[in-house]
């Protein structure tokens, strides 16, 4: 693959011109459609804004006051005197909710979950039935996220419902009653039943196989009128789609489904800051579209009502819809886009009238006319298996054996989307090619795609990882002697097994938070989760408590491979990470300086899986950039 520059190189751009915290983002509309909320920076971290509908930021009013580490997730609620907002300390992942009086925001947030060290808040909702009132998750019990009445004013607590076991979780109605229970059985199958509210007698509607969902059946939606349970169900196909099971019969339908593309689940791991897996009403709360993995995602409308509506918000961009979001009523829409190019533009639209405003880019900055374009490109593995991947090219530049960067995402049970990139715009800036590929065991990508890596870590999940990097080389785009690997967490992983594995194949390396040695992994990981892993680490890797099992994850574990290292190694890590503990970084360092082998090695003391404040993440970046300059050869510094 070649390419004739279209255009001259742009200027070399500083690092943090792309890991500086966003001058906007996650805007939401309030209930009553008078204001808006956004995250913007303060303090040099993001806090949260609050404005009228019409107001600019200079009008704008900062609610939240944490100059340790910036707000990423925010939530109205039904009284417009309160926001709140979830926090933990240092990235070690204990969530508390976070109450902020919009009258005197001033005044120091209220913790309205002062729960004790490991224990977090999971997911919180309002309670339309009680006014004022919320319904959040909690694990005041270590290992069971029970469902509890939290009153928003007083902050009062009150246990609602417990969840009957470990691998069992009951799903409310929109008045916090149990209707439906969600069970992971021993065997690994998902099983849905209805239940009774008042007596929690359960009657078993469905049973789904495991493996094919690793971090469970998502989403898991109880339709408004709790009748019905929407689920992500492959059921005859190899693509996921959205069913509805009803609560009486147990028949299924098909809300949303598109030939040959699954329903893209990623939504449902970070809600409101990852693309929405599914848009609702925000006056019906019916889900109205739903988004598939593509090339570029596909939005699929469900309602015909808002077909018309939906059209519109689309046309404000040419790249694709984030997330849509409204008042209650449903005048005022704000539209977020997903761009390779132009990331987090935000439109306002006023339905009754037709009109829509700009409001922001997330980085006005950047000028999308010198920005790299995100290709999709695909390609066979050796065994012929489909692998989908996205191609950045340095702008200006012939695209003829440059050096190429392996960008490897983590999970590995997530996948790499088309949108903006800041890692891939910031190595192409300094004239590296950028390849992310979506190995077998990525989610979005069927059925037989997953599946395809039970027991396959540091085998035929890093065969496609080489294979890729080879069709980079056969296209004509990369260099064969210049070619490095970067990732975090199992992306982290994956680096270390590319210069164990294959210790004579990549010039560069980068392990960001990733895991060294597979059984302590797993051993370390919070206890509440080792109940839900049985089609994941469990599934696909071993039980580290079976000998055997345990041989086999040791021989794929870098650390038993540690002396085949002689590639260059830059290895990062944060303190309190609650997922890959820092033993994980310090072994594979320390084995390293005991044979003598130079490895530089970065630890964050106030972060967790993965860096967030800015300063950090500047220090990241210029390792890596000194890092590839000086053994893949990038031509700016």
């Amino acid at each position: 693959m070649t390419q004739t520059p279209t255009s001259t190189r742009p200027r070399l751009r500083d690092v943090e011109e792309y890991f500086d915290n966003p001058d906007f983002a996650h805007a939401t509309i309030s209930p009553d459609g008078t204001r808006l909320a956004y995250l913007a920076p303060e303090y040099g971290r993001t806090q949260v804004w609050v404005r009228g509908l019409h107001e600019d930021h200079e009008q704008a009013v900062c609610v939240t006051h944490d100059r340790r580490r910036g707000v990423r997730t925010y939530h109205w609620t039904d009284d417009p005197r309160w926001l709140l907002y979830q926090q933990d300390t240092d990235g070690n992942e204990d969530w508390h909710l976070f109450r902020v009086d919009l009258t005197a925001p001033e005044q120091p947030a209220v913790d309205l979950t002062p729960l004790p060290p490991g224990s977090r808040v999971v997911g919180a909702e309002p309670l339309p039935s009680d006014p004022g009132a919320l319904i959040v998750w909690m694990n005041q019990r270590p290992m069971f996220f029970d469902a509890f009445r939290v009153d928003v004013a007083t902050g009062g607590t009150t246990l609602l419902h417990e969840q009957p076991d470990v691998r069992s979780s009951y799903l409310t109605d929109r008045d916090g009653r149990p209707v439906f229970l969600s069970t992971l059985t021993e065997d690994g199958a998902y099983e849905f039943s209805a239940v009774d509210p008042e007596t929690l007698e359960a009657r078993l509607l469905r049973r789904v196989g495991g493996p094919e969902h690793p971090l469970g059946v998502q989403p898991q939606i109880v339709t408004p009128d709790g009748s019905g349970l929407l689920l992500g169900l492959y059921q005859d196909s190899d693509d996921l789609r959205l069913v509805r099971i009803d609560r009486e019969t147990g028949e299924e339908t098909v809300v949303a489904a598109a030939d040959g593309a699954s329903l893209d689940t990623m939504g449902m791991m970070a809600p409101g800051l990852m693309p929405s897996t599914v848009f609702e009403s925000a006056r019906t709360h019916e889900v109205i579209a739903a988004r598939f993995v593509g090339d570029r995602a596909r939005i699929e409308v469900i309602d015909p009502a808002y077909a018309d509506l939906f059209a519109t918000l689309s046309a404000l961009s040419d790249g694709v819809l984030h997330s849509a979001l409204s008042d209650d009523a449903e005048r005022w829409w704000l539209a977020i886009f997903v761009h390779d190019r132009e990331p987090g533009v935000t439109w306002l639209h006023d339905r009754e009238t037709g009109e829509s405003r700009l409001l922001f880019r997330a980085f006005s900055h950047l000028d999308p006319d010198e920005l790299a374009p995100m290709t999709p490109v695909r390609f066979p593995a050796r065994d012929g298996l489909p692998l989908h991947a996205f191609l950045t090219l340095p702008v200006g530049v012939p695209a003829e054996r440059l050096p190429l960067v392996l960008v490897v995402h983590g999970g590995p049970w997530a996948h790499d989307t088309w949108g903006y990139d800041p890692e891939s715009q910031f190595l192409a800036n300094r004239g590296y090619a950028v390849l992310h590929v979506n190995f077998r065991g990525s989610s979005g990508y069927g059925r037989r795609h997953i599946t395809a890596a039970i027991g396959e870590l540091a085998g035929t999940m890093h065969d496609d990882l080489v294979d890729a990097a080879r069709w980079a080389v056969d296209e004509g785009v990369a260099d064969p002697d210049r070619i490095g690997i970067y990732g975090g967490s199992y992306g982290g992983y994956a680096s270390l097994v590319g210069v164990t594995v294959t210790p004579d194949f990549f010039a560069a390396a980068v392990d960001y938070v990733g895991i060294s040695n597979l059984a302590n992994f797993m051993r370390t990981l919070p206890p509440f989760a080792r109940p839900s892993m049985i089609n994941n680490w469990y599934r696909y890797v071993g039980e580290p408590e079976d000998p055997e099992q345990e041989a086999d994850m040791l021989a794929r574990s870098p650390i038993t491979m540690v002396d085949r290292i002689r590639t260059p190694l830059l290895v990062a890590q944060g303190a309190n990470d609650a997922r890959v503990v820092q033993a994980e970084s310090d072994n594979i360092v320390a084995s390293l300086r005991q044979r003598g082998v130079p490895v530089e090695y970065l630890v964050a003391q106030d972060e967790g899986h993965g860096f967030a404040n800015p300063e950090n993440q500047f220090r990241l970046y210029r390792a890596i950039e000194q890092h590839f300059a000086q053994h893949l050869g990038g031509d700016r510094l």
